[in-house]
C-alpha cells in the first residue's frame, strides 16, 4: 500500500517539511450543497475519505471537524457523511467556526461555493453567494479578534467588486487567503511550466463548456502559465469575445493564434479527427490584451476536443511552450486531489501556495468577457483590471498520475 508520504513525494511536486506528529489542524467545511461529485463531495470527501475517497489512506493531514450547508437537495450526500464520520453539521456559519461555542475553534475554512440552487442574470452568471459567505466567515474572525486561513473555491465571485473586496478584507483582518479551481495544479504529463521571468509574445489556452463555470477554468489554464513572464502580472486592459466564424476568420488571419491554437490542440488526448474549423461551429473566445502588451486568446473548442491545455510563444525560442493540463474524468477525479495538496499546504504553513491575486484577476476577467458577450461581442476596456503581483519561481502541479 502506497503510504502517504509517498503518495505526496510521487503525486506532485515536494510540498514542505512536515511535522507528522504535530496534531492535525482541524477544517470547518462551508459549502453551498452537498451531493455526488459536487465539489463539496470532491474537495470536503478527500478530507474524510482519503485521496482516491475509498476509506483508504494516503489522506490530508488535516480534519474535517464542522460542517455547514447552505443548500439540503434531494440527493444530499452530507448527513450521511456526517454520521459516518462523526463531523457534526450546524445550522449556521458562526456554530461551525465555533463548533458550537463562542470562540473561533477551527485551524482554517473550506468555503465551497459551487453547486445549488441559485439565480442565473441575463448575462449568464451563477450568483452563487460565496462573498456573502465569505462576509459570514469573517464576521466570526471580527468578533474573535482572530483569523485562520481561508480557502476558497474557484473564482472568488461573479462581481468584480466582490470579488477584490474579499481579496481587501483578506488583506484587512491579516489571514492567508487562497482561491481558484483544479486546473492550474492538475497533473501534466511532461512536467512543463512556462520558464519563470520568460519574455511571452502571445499565448492560448484551450477547454471546453459554458461560458460561466467552465469560462472560470480556461482562464486559469492560461493565467497560470503567463503570470510567471518577465516582470510579473500587470493586469489587463481589455477583452473581447468572439465566436463561431467570426472566430475562425480572426485566427486565419492572426498568425500567432493560429499557430499557439495548433500547438494546444497538439495536447489534446480527447480530440476528435477532422477539421477543427468544420467541427468547431460554435466554438468560441475570449481575446485577452494585458496592460504589459502581452496578448492571448482562450478558447473553448466545443465539439473539438475536451482538454485544458495551454501554449505560449516566448521570445527566442522556435517553438511554443504547450502542456496538458489532464483532468481525471471519473472518480476520485485525481486533480481535485492536486487541489486538495495545495489547499493542505497553506493549512499546514500558514502561507498561500500560490497567489490569490491570480484569482481575483481572472475573476475580473471573466465578469468582463461575459460583459462582452452581453453586448454582442464588444471590446470592453478594463482599465480597473490592474492586479500586480509576482508569481512564485516554484510552480505547483502534480507531475505524476496516482
Amino acid at each position: 500500500m502506497t503510504t502517504r508520504r509517498e503518495f505526496l513525494g510521487s503525486a506532485a511536486l515536494p510540498l514542505f517539511g512536515r511535522d507528522e506528529e504535530a496534531p492535525a489542524k482541524r477544517i470547518a467545511a462551508v459549502v453551498t450543497e452537498y451531493r455526488h461529485n459536487s465539489h463539496a463531495d470532491v474537495i470536503v470527501g478527500k478530507y474524510l475519505e482519503g485521496f482516491r475517497q475509498n476509506g483508504q489512506p494516503p489522506g490530508p493531514h488535516s480534519k474535517i471537524v464542522a460542517m455547514y450547508t447552505a443548500q439540503v437537495p434531494k440527493n444530499d450526500m452530507s448527513r450521511e457523511m456526517s454520521r459516518r464520520h462523526n463531523v457534526p453539521i450546524f445550522p449556521t456559519i458562526w456554530e461551525t467556526l465555533t463548533l458550537g461555542g463562542d470562540r473561533l475553534a477551527v485551524d482554517g475554512v473550506l468555503l465551497i461555493g459551487e453547486h445549488g440552487q441559485y439565480p442565473w442574470n441575463e448575462k449568464g452568471q451563477h450568483l452563487y453567494p460565496r462573498y456573502e459567505l465569505f462576509l459570514e466567515i469573517t464576521d466570526v474572525f471580527r468578533a474573535n479578534h482572530k483569523s485562520v486561513p481561508v480557502f476558497s473555491d474557484k473564482h472568488l465571485s461573479y462581481s468584480w467588486l466582490k470579488a477584490r473586496r474579499i481579496v481587501e478584507i483578506s488583506r484587512e483582518l491579516k489571514f492567508p487567503l487562497m482561491a481558484g479551481s483544479s486546473i492550474p495544479v492538475s497533473y501534466r504529463p511532461k512536467a512543463v511550466d512556462l520558464e519563470w521571468g520568460a519574455r511571452a509574445k502571445h499565448a492560448v489556452s484551450i477547454f471546453y463548456g459554458d461560458p460561466d463555470a467552465y469560462g472560470f477554468h480556461l482562464l486559469e489554464g492560461l493565467q497560470c502559465m503567463v503570470e510567471r513572464r518577465h516582470g510579473g502580472e500587470t493586469g489587463v486592459s481589455a477583452v473581447q469575445y468572439i465566436e463561431k466564424q467570426a472566430m475562425w476568420d480572426w485566427v486565419a488571419q492572426t498568425p500567432w493564434a493560429e499557430k499557439l491554437l495548433g500547438a494546444a490542440l497538439a495536447q489534446a488526448i480527447h480530440r476528435k479527427a477532422g477539421d477543427p474549423r468544420l467541427l468547431g461551429k460554435d466554438a468560441y473566445a475570449y481575446r485577452i490584451w494585458y496592460r504589459d502588451g502581452l496578448e492571448a486568446a482562450a478558447f473553448m473548442m466545443n465539439g473539438v476536443a475536451q482538454d485544458a491545455a495551454t501554449a505560449v510563444e516566448v521570445e527566442g525560442q522556435p517553438e511554443p511552450v504547450a502542456t496538458l493540463m489532464w483532468l481525471e474524468e471519473d472518480r476520485p477525479f485525481q486533480h481535485f486531489g492536486c487541489l486538495v495538496q495545495a489547499i493542505e499546504q497553506m493549512f499546514e504553513t500558514g502561507k498561500p501556495t500560490y497567489p490569490v491575486e491570480r484569482t481575483l484577476l481572472t475573476s475580473g476577467v471573466l465578469e468582463a468577457m461575459l460583459n462582452s458577450k452581453f453586448r454582442e461581442g464588444s471590446r470592453i476596456e478594463t482599465p480597473y483590471l490592474i492586479v500586480k503581483y509576482m508569481a512564485p519561481k516554484r510552480g505547483f502541479f502534480c507531475t505524476s498520475k496516482w
